[in-house]
């Protein structure tokens, strides 16, 4: 990449100072403080100022201060260097268009949607459909993978590639994402290898990382220097002058070259960054070089982690144990952080600075976003203790994944409120956060009306907009609301005394997880779903899918990141979840907790009529439900909320239902409501 042609200072400042004052006397300007250099546009302001208040001697003096210090050739013409090297650059530019592309650029532009559908891969869903077609299964499974990187939340891809492999027998196949990016790549091969303590392949791998890093930077930069987008105004009413309009371009182009940052931490198909990129590629560097006894470039690292975060503890630490251990003839002081980073965040600095100026200059509104979060930390707890001789020693008492962070206190072991009910296993035992299993929540009566209810309400897909298997093509989902019970209830389609009891459960359930979990705050229902999985004859022999795929409730799981990203598709909203089993006279369908990588399961719980799982709804959780391979699995399916604006709608109505049934049954029947009304 040529390097850029920058506008002289004067020009730019031009470009972002106020609009001189047109006609009569300027304001009185202070006296410039006298130094070796004074600028030259204050002496002038302040010799004009001198002039029109009588000062004569005070305007000789700055105004012939000021002209030797104007820049060369100031006046007319002045500006031509600046735009003949801007021609060239436009005359380069199209140039190399021609010889790579063939042609001059298209004046064709590409929609928003179209531009939306490869930022999301669509393409590669088409194409895994069409491969298929041509019977090139190993075609398809690339496809396939490549689109599911970026849609880790398409469940039917998820089960498409398991086909896949099942079909073409290449269980052991790399799969492959064709749209990688190396950077990212290099970077979770780095964090793998770290994890195993394989400190001198993670090294490689960390370093390569950076080094394309800095070389996608360049490139998506070069992307950014497009066509003008007129998005405030309509092109044709736009009528902004010369310099108006090269400033409004040039700080598109700057505010887009500075999120390229950003942009490189985001995985294809995410709308969130990893936390703390690019800084936690020095942060990992600086204690693998120490492990291998590279003192210097241990501290180079953690000095280049610190012009991130200036004022983290624990580097600050590591860096005056890694004085400690050079020799003592070295200069440390004279040991800076990484070349490549200082000129990296120079630049950045820059352009911040400029983009604000710009913004405050010429009116428009920049705020800028927190690049380098700070509660991004490393997935480990690898610091070294300051002035402790660890060399050749083993580090121990490190926890290398500890469990995710939530937003808030995490507090369980509340009462729970009902005499019958029967404590089984809480977090610690359940291998996880925030879980708990509990029995006896219903009586066996219950579950029988119960599941007797369900098979008079439920409807096929419900909730899934009719699919009838949403899943799994090897079983039918049914599924039902309480305010549909409700309405079939008062209906008579369903004895009411039933319909009412789904209700009452669910209101007991709530009770119980927002006092287990010894919520200060109250927890609404966000959705309250009776489900029924049955599995279909037939369609049983070797399956080796799961009844529902592995999955976090409120953001998407993206397992090869071992990552969570809580942004929609995913119900942000949702803070805890619980499952409340009707039956079990059926086989398969256990409930599994698994590790993020979606694979390693960490506690399995076998439903049964009373018992209930409930747990908190983050990438701490994430959880799925095994095959089921005879019968029909029910359950009650509640998730829950501590933002009241996201209060689930339906339960709100079956809420107002609900009171007037009541009242209805205490004789007062002249109210002007009327229930059919609301149901």
């Amino acid at each position: 990449m040529r390097e850029r042609l920058w506008a002289p200072r004067w020009l730019l400042l031009a470009l972002l100072l106020p609009p001189a004052l047109c006609g009569g006397p300027p304001e009185p300007v202070p006296e410039p403080e006298r130094g070796p250099l004074q600028p030259y546009d204050l002496l002038y302001a302040s010799g004009v100022a001198a002039y029109y208040s009588g000062d004569y001697e005070r305007a000789v003096r700055d105004l012939e201060a000021a002209l030797p210090l104007a820049p060369p050739g100031a006046g007319h013409g002045a500006e031509l260097p600046f735009f003949r090297a801007l021609l060239e650059r436009a005359r380069c530019s199209r140039s190399c268009q021609s010889q790579r592309l063939g042609g001059p650029a298209s004046r064709h532009r590409v929609s928003e949607d179209v531009r939306s559908d490869f930022q999301r891969r669509v393409p590669y869903n088409y194409l895994q459909r069409a491969y298929v077609k041509l019977d090139q299964l190993e075609k398809a499974m690339e496809a396939a993978h490549t689109f599911f990187m970026a849609n880790p939340e398409h469940m039917e891809m998820q089960q498409n590639i398991e086909d896949y492999k099942m079909t073409a027998g290449a269980e052991a196949l790399q799969l492959v994402d064709r749209e990688a990016k190396p950077h990212l790549e290099s970077y979770s091969a780095g964090v793998k290898h770290y994890e195993a303590d394989n400190f001198e392949a993670a090294i490689k791998y960390f370093e390569q990382a950076l080094r394309e890093y800095f070389n996608e930077d360049m490139e998506c930069r070069s992307l950014c220097e497009g066509p003008q987008r007129f998005e405030e105004y309509e092109y044709l009413g736009y009528k902004g002058g010369l310099y108006e309009a090269i400033a409004d371009h040039y700080m598109q182009v700057l505010v887009c070259q500075h999120e390229c940052v950003r942009e490189l931490a985001t995985r294809p198909g995410r709308l969130s960054p990893i936390e703390n990129f690019l800084p936690l590629h020095y942060d990992y560097l600086q204690f693998a070089y120490y492990r291998v006894g590279e003192y210097m470039k241990a501290l180079e690292c953690a000095k280049a982690y610190l012009l991130f975060h200036p004022d983290d503890e624990d580097v600050l630490d590591n860096v005056d144990y890694y004085e400690s251990l050079l020799d003592e003839s070295i200069d440390t002081a004279s040991i800076e952080a990484r070349e490549d980073l200082i000129v990296f965040l120079k630049r950045h600095k820059l352009e911040s600075e400029l983009i604000k100026s710009a913004a405050e200059g010429l009116g428009f509104l920049y705020s800028e976003p927190n690049y380098w979060i700070r509660y991004g930390g490393r997935q480990d707890e690898n610091r070294v203790p300051s002035g402790v001789n660890m060399e050749g020693a083993e580090v121990h008492g490190l926890s290398k994944k500890p469990p995710p962070k939530i937003g808030r206190d995490l507090r369980e072991g509340g009462p729970l409120l009902y005499d019958n009910i029967t404590f089984v296993y809480n977090s610690e035992q359940l291998n996880g956060t925030q879980r708990v299993l509990l029995d006896n929540v219903l009586s066996e009566e219950q579950c029988r009306e119960l599941h007797s209810v369900a098979s008079g309400i439920m409807l096929v897909g419900d909730g899934y907009r009719g699919k009838t298997s949403p899943h799994t093509p090897n079983e039918k989902f049914e599924g039902a609301t309480v305010l549909k019970a409700l309405k079939f209830g008062y209906e008579g389609r369903v004895p009411l005394k039933s319909a009412r009891l789904f209700y009452d459960i669910s209101e007991k359930a709530r009770k119980i997880v927002e006092s287990y979990f010894m919520l200060n705050s109250t927890l609404y229902f966000s959705y309250t779903h009776m489900v029924c999985r049955t599995a279909l004859s037939g369609q049983q022999d070797r399956r080796n899918d799961l009844s529902h795929p592995i999955h976090a409730d409120n953001c998407l799981l993206d397992p090869e990141a071992n990552e969570c990203w809580k942004e929609p598709p995913a119900y942000t909203f949702r803070d805890y979840s619980a499952l409340l089993y009707m039956n079990d006279d059926f086989e398969g369908g256990e409930f599994i907790f698994t590790e993020m990588d979606a694979k390693t399961v960490t506690a399995s719980i076998k439903p049964k009529c009373g018992r209930m799982v409930s747990f908190s709804s983050g990438g701490e959780n994430p959880h799925g439900v095994k095959a089921v391979t005879k019968g029909q699995r029910c359950a009650v399916a509640l998730w829950f909320t501590l933002d009241p604006l996201y209060r689930e709608l339906e339960r709100i109505k079956a809420d107002e239902v609900i009171a007037i049934l009541d009242q209805e049954q205490h004789g007062m029947h002249d109210l002007p409501i009327n229930p059919k009304d609301e149901l």
